[in-house]
């Protein structure tokens, strides 16, 4: 059995680890295991993960779903007092939404070597977007490698 590991409370780790949770959830859909969390004031404002496959939608990522539950739950759409940690840099899109919501930081795991906004070369997210990237990357890389070994190997 696998031992349980904690992160001290309120850390990148800790809720990168909560992000997981969500990409877990995400898998056990079939859906690619991307999970995101939006943290305001210490506290997850908003869960979400991949629901692209569930809901025929190739803008349902996890960051987007985040984002619009974020903005529910505080009433507005600007974030900027909040963080979003997702386990896999976000793409172009989720980065263009990330800019519109002026998000203040984002936490994520591994990068996305194929689809990452970084790709681009481009600033692209808003110019007060604090970005730590590599964040539990280790877990947040072997569930896409898993992932996509098991889909590869059926």
């Amino acid at each position: 059995m696998a031992q349980k590991t904690t992160y001290p409370l309120y850390s990148d780790e800790y809720f990168m680890a909560e992000a997981l949770k969500e990409a877990s959830q995400a898998e056990a859909k079939d859906e690619i295991p991307i999970g995101a969390v939006i943290v305001c004031d210490n506290r997850i404002i908003a869960r979400s993960h991949n629901l692209t496959e569930t809901l025929h939608d190739v803008t349902a990522h996890a960051e987007m779903q985040a984002f619009t539950a974020a903005a529910d739950h505080l009433g507005g759409k600007y974030l900027n007092e909040c963080t979003l940690y997702v386990t896999v840099e976000p793409c172009v899109m989720c980065a263009g939404a990330a800019f519109w919501t002026q998000i203040g930081k984002i936490v994520y795991g591994a990068p996305d070597e194929k689809r990452g906004y970084t790709l681009t070369g481009k600033p692209l997210l808003h110019p007060k977007t604090k970005v730590i990237p590599g964040v539990l990357e280790k877990e947040c890389s072997r569930l896409m490698k898993d992932f996509f070994r098991k889909k590869r190997d059926s």
